[in-house]
């Protein structure tokens, strides 16, 4: 089962631990992650009569952000769950998971 882990932070709060860890332990069930560019590089597409409007930035206007996301591939979502409770953004931020529609 695929999980997709949004990585979410508060740009006040700031960490300390370095991913390799959690890499490690990850190993294979991790299947692709990365870093996202800035806010300030967003873009934002919403439905318009005739077309699309397009806005500079996020979303959603709130201080936490998506900063990053990993694709995990699990057993089921008590493993999901113990996978992103050891992410080192976890102590800081928030991981949201969201199951793979297969």
């Amino acid at each position: 089962m695929r999980f997709l882990m949004f990585v979410c932070a508060d740009p006040d709060l700031t960490g300390d631990g370095s991913p390799d860890t959690w890499l490690a332990e990850t190993g294979e069930r991790r299947l692709e992650g990365s870093r996202l560019r800035p806010l300030s590089d967003a873009t934002t597409l919403w439905p318009k009569e005739g077309g699309t409007f397009v806005s500079d930035g996020p979303f959603a206007e709130t201080k936490e952000f998506i900063a990053g996301y990993d694709i995990i591939e699990c057993a089921d979502l008590d493993e999901a769950v113990d996978i992103a409770a050891k992410h080192p953004v976890a102590k800081f931020g928030a991981i949201e998971l969201r199951p793979v529609w297969e």
